[in-house]
């Protein structure tokens, strides 16, 4: 695994990259590999979410658990497919919620959600790889506390953020989060499993554009294109 992170998340993450679990997580992808298994999303995607939204432009965060772990799938954004391939079903509801939510959203043709990362939403995984066909199978492995430490840092380095925190795993997040400075929106998971039980309705798009609106920043234009 290259280390191929955009310069400004290397400068305050850099330390990161020498600690023991970074190393044994290193050497356990590697195995990964010549064991013959299929890695999502591919090398130089792994943190593609980092390349997409630089430190210093983060505005929202927005939190997922595991990359997919089809096919062409993951590309290294939370939640996003790559173009050509069929939205997931969480993906499908997060755009049901948009056309309520953001007056005039259309449904695109596609799941590639890097038009929001390019405006300053962190698409962030938990883990940042998995193995084709399993998903979890990289959970536990040190991915969790490298993202971790990627919360706290944006925590303490940044004010005014928006963290977007759908469902128990995400939420838990949520005490590595300074709420005397920051926005948390909580709702259950988008995925057809948990939907129907508030995450339709609750309105997290035009909440943020309000926040950041008041904090003197540039909403997010939602509409992918």
């Amino acid at each position: 695994m290259a280390i191929d992170l955009e310069p400004s998340w290397l400068n305050v993450l850099h330390e990161e990259f020498e600690k023991n679990y970074m190393l044994k997580l290193k050497h356990f992808l590697k195995e990964e590999k010549d064991a013959g298994y299929k890695i999502y999303p591919k090398g130089p995607d792994i943190f593609n979410a980092f390349s997409k939204t630089p430190f210093d432009k983060v505005k929202v965060v927005i939190l997922g658990q595991d990359p997919y772990h089809g096919e062409k799938q993951a590309h290294g954004l939370s939640f996003s497919v790559q173009k050509g391939i069929a939205t997931p079903p969480s993906l499908k509801n997060i755009y049901k919620e948009l056309v309520t939510d953001i007056p005039g959203f259309v449904i695109p043709n596609h799941g590639d959600l890097t038009e929001w990362a390019e405006q300053g939403v962190l698409l962030l995984n938990a883990s940042l790889t998995v193995k084709a066909g399993t998903p979890g199978s990289h959970q536990k492995r040190g991915w969790e506390e490298f993202t971790d430490t990627v919360i706290k840092t944006i925590s303490e380095k940044k004010s005014g953020i928006v963290f977007i925190l759908w469902g128990a795993f995400a939420q838990a997040k949520a005490e590595l989060i300074d709420q005397t400075k920051h926005f948390i929106i909580k709702s259950p998971h988008p995925s057809p499993f948990s939907a129907d039980r508030g995450f339709f309705g609750s309105k997290p798009f035009s909440k943020t554009n309000a926040i950041l609106v008041k904090e003197g920043k540039t909403p997010i234009n939602w509409q992918i294109h």
